[in-house]
């Protein structure tokens, strides 16, 4: 085969398919498109002006209009940018270099990622605009010297005729005709949806008019100079007011003000923002109310860029949505919401605006993920939350317990999701106290006790606090994984719930054979496991005691329960057996009162329902007792106490 040599043009035709298909319902992508092409142009022309080869008057302000006229049916995008001959035109406009734009979407849609990339990526962000118009017009003027203005118009992209333009300043303006479709998308408050979403933070003003609104309020304004031009005359007959001059003051009540922010707080440095600015721009980023607990603000240059702020916030709802909480932004360009290949999942609980001019933009999400700038970028921005966290700890420990009620399920979660990020935080992660206090593992020991609700197992949580034990309160539904997996990584630590170890001594085993017999026979349970022990007479005279192993199990069983099994046959009575052993206090009273009844025939009976009664009052204590044998339980109750009173 010959050795060719061409150049590489691609038919517009091929194009629109690709827009039509996979773009159309992510219409909106047009808007933030054709603006960023804007503010390119504007772009190029400040580096030209630096570079001394555009003259630029020193008083000249940049700026993008974005001008809506819904009674002509047209949205216009127009800059005061480097402008376009035309012979660019002809190069950027009518040839687009674009390679197996097919076959990229093919292997996007293999891979299920997103294809709304495609747009602005390739070049294509021009084109953009025909899915919501008719008919696309171009009006430019290019900065060079002599140029003449030039205009490019076509109604589907494909065919088109050029010639010239009237337009006198040098930029570009673009005129979407819209269609019927674009017409009910299209709305002044969409319009503003989309530039506060995609372009808050271009560099350049942005300008938003709307013909019609700004046309009734003019004639609002003319009717009310007419009114006070009236007025005025009636009182001072030398005086007669201009209507021209009376309707300019009506107009300039509210000055222009772009609708973006062309300085984020992210630019600035860290010590010129004060905390009032941190929480300002938190509440009007993401809406939140809630002030932010503290944050991390990123400003990095080398080995590569990037800027942003991080803010952990407040969570009173764990279970609120996580769209939309890391923003990515590209030289100031919104991109995208929580890209994982960027950010670490366990980073969604914070909320955050990054700025990554360095992202590779035009490439699948597959390639990000072995992309070596991305992983950098992943590695830095977790080691600079892992400081911030640790500086806290160090600095200022008092203040980071009061932020560990919001932020410990973030930090357990992160630690469980990533081994770098563990190995930074495990030192410094608490664990809240039944007393209020908050303690890390080296503060508490190898061995953790620990409760889920410390209310429910009040009586275990004195029995270990009696014991001279400290017990931490683990009862976010995160925690039985986290403490199965600290386990793992650290096999020294062992965490052990408080109804697993009641401590106490063991019991006279020659009593051992009548109190099974009693409390079998009282509950109707043959191999109910019975122990006795000595664990004071201040002690209640029976808890429930639950290995650690076996409470893990019944976890188990939850989860396969809420998950439903396909298999009808699975047993799972068999498969994760309850393992609870009835433990009976000798030190009580009340136990050797029961045993001395239990031999007397005639008292024989109540001791039975005593003995019943003590059970079903040790797993309520350990909240093991079910519906239908508490309300029996009760029942019970209230005709015990009848007897009693009635003796």
């Amino acid at each position: 085969m010959q050795t060719e040599h061409g150049t590489v043009s691609v038919n517009t035709e091929n194009i629109f398919p690709i827009i039509r298909k996979w773009l159309y319902s992510d219409q909106d992508i047009f808007l933030r498109e054709l603006v960023s092409n804007a503010t390119d142009a504007i772009a190029k022309l400040k580096r030209l002006a630096i570079l001394g080869e555009a003259e630029i008057p020193e008083d000249e302000s940049y700026r993008i209009d974005v001008v809506y006229d819904s009674a002509a049916g047209t949205l216009a995008i127009q800059d005061n940018g480097i402008g376009m001959t035309a012979d660019e035109i002809r190069t950027y406009i009518n040839q687009i270099a674009f390679s197996g734009a097919m076959d990229f979407v093919e292997k996007y849609k293999e891979k299920g990622a997103e294809t709304t990339g495609i747009i602005g990526h390739f070049g294509l962000g021009f084109y953009s605009a025909f899915m919501v118009a008719d008919n696309v017009r171009i009006d430019t003027l290019s900065f060079r010297s002599g140029a003449e203005a030039a205009s490019w118009e076509s109604e589907d992209g494909m065919a088109y005729d050029m010639g010239p333009s009237e337009r006198q300043a040098r930029g570009t303006t673009i005129t979407l005709t819209l269609s019927e479709d674009g017409k009910k998308f299209i709305t002044t408050a969409k319009i503003e949806e989309i530039l506060e979403k995609y372009c808050n933070f271009m560099p350049f003003p942005i300008y938003l008019k709307d013909v019609v609104a700004e046309a009734a309020k003019a004639t609002a304004a003319a009717e009310r100079a007419e009114k006070a031009k009236t007025e005025q005359a009636d009182e001072t007959k030398d005086v007669t007011p201009d209507d021209d001059t009376l309707v300019d003051e009506l107009l300039d009540e509210a000055p222009e003000k772009p609708v973006n922010d062309t300085t984020p707080l992210w630019l600035k440095d860290p010590k010129d923002c004060t905390d009032e600015d941190y929480k300002v721009f938190f509440r009007k980023t993401f809406k939140d109310y809630r002030d932010p607990l503290f944050w991390i603000h990123l400003n990095i240059d080398y080995p590569f860029n990037l800027k942003g702020i991080l803010y952990f916030p407040k969570t009173d709802n764990v279970y609120e949505s996580l769209e939309g909480r890391i923003k990515i932004y590209y030289n100031q360009v919104f991109v995208a919401d929580n890209i994982k290949e960027i950010i670490p999942e366990f980073l969604f609980l914070l909320k955050g605006a990054l700025d990554c001019p360095d992202l590779p933009l035009n490439v699948s999400r597959s390639f990000l993920q072995n992309d070596e700038y991305v992983s950098k970028l992943s590695s830095h921005i977790i080691r600079k939350v892992a400081d911030k966290l640790n500086s806290l700890f160090k600095n200022e420990r008092e203040q980071f317990e009061k932020y560990w009620q919001d932020i410990g399920v973030f930090a357990r979660y992160g630690m469980m999701r990533d081994d770098k990020f563990y190995d930074k935080v495990k030192d410094i992660a608490l664990y809240k106290t039944v007393d209020g206090t908050y303690k890390t593992q080296a503060e508490l020991g190898e061995a953790i006790h620990y409760t889920p609700d410390a209310n429910k197992q009040i009586a275990y949580v004195e029995r270990a606090k009696a014991r001279g034990l400290t017990v931490v309160v683990m009862d976010h539904e995160l925690d039985n994984h986290f403490m199965s997996f600290l386990e793992y990584k650290n096999h020294s630590v062992k965490f052990k719930r408080v109804d697993a170890d009641l401590g106490g001594e063991q019991g006279d085993e020659s009593h051992k054979e009548a109190i099974e017999a009693l409390f079998r026979t009282a509950t109707g349970k043959e191999k109910l496991a019975i122990k006795l022990m000595s664990l004071g007479a201040d002690a209640l005279p029976a808890m429930i005691l639950e290995s650690e192993e076996a409470r893990r199990m019944q976890e188990m069983r939850k989860q396969f329960e809420r998950i439903g099994s396909s298999d009808d046959t699975m047993d799972l009575d068999s498969l994760f057996p309850m393992e609870q052993t009835l433990v009976i206090n000798q030190d009580q009273p009340l136990v050797a009162r029961l045993q001395a009844m239990a031999e007397v025939p005639a008292q024989k009976d109540r001791a039975a329902e005593l003995a019943s009664h003590l059970y079903d009052l040790a797993r309520l204590g350990h909240g093991s007792l079910a519906a239908d044998e508490l309300a029996a339980f009760l029942k019970r109750s209230a005709t015990l106490l009848q007897d009693l009173a009635n003796q």
